[in-house]
């Protein structure tokens, strides 16, 4: 089954402030697939963390439509807080995030079986981290 990499990443400038989000979807040989990059208005990090999620799972069905089922799916976030709120093992304490976490969570049941949360360090997010940045440049 193949295997599909997704970067992604959020910040905010100020925390809260103007925020933006990066997403860098590769295949597993690093091929590049997409990228993608929004700014957000004023957020938290951790809002901006989880918009990220969002916007790479809704890519992700874009690109490969009712296939989301037939991959598997990494996604690689240097947010270990929000990626152990997605795989439930922290409650999330900020009402604010709990919608977003909701649009994750139906969206997993409905198009991606095969998706697993990993941590990782920010120094293997940089192509994440780069377009969350030029979204919060406006470039």
């Amino acid at each position: 089954m193949e295997t599909i990499i997704t970067f992604t990443d959020g910040g905010a400038r100020g925390n809260p402030g103007p925020a933006g989000v990066g997403v860098y979807i590769t295949k597993e040989d690093g091929q590049l697939v997409r990228e993608v990059k929004q700014a957000i208005g004023n957020a938290t990090n951790n809002f901006a963390e989880y918009y990220a999620v969002m916007l790479a799972l809704q890519t992700l069905k874009q690109i490969f439509g009712k296939d989301t089922k037939e991959k598997c799916f990494e996604m690689r976030l240097d947010s270990e807080l929000v990626k152990k709120q997605l795989n439930g093992e922290y409650q999330i304490k900020e009402p604010g995030l709990v919608p977003m976490f909701i649009e994750i969570h139906n969206l997993r049941v409905s198009s991606f079986p095969n998706i697993i949360f990993t941590h990782i360090p920010r120094e293997k997010n940089k192509e994440a981290d780069r377009l969350a940045n030029e979204a919060m440049d406006g470039k």
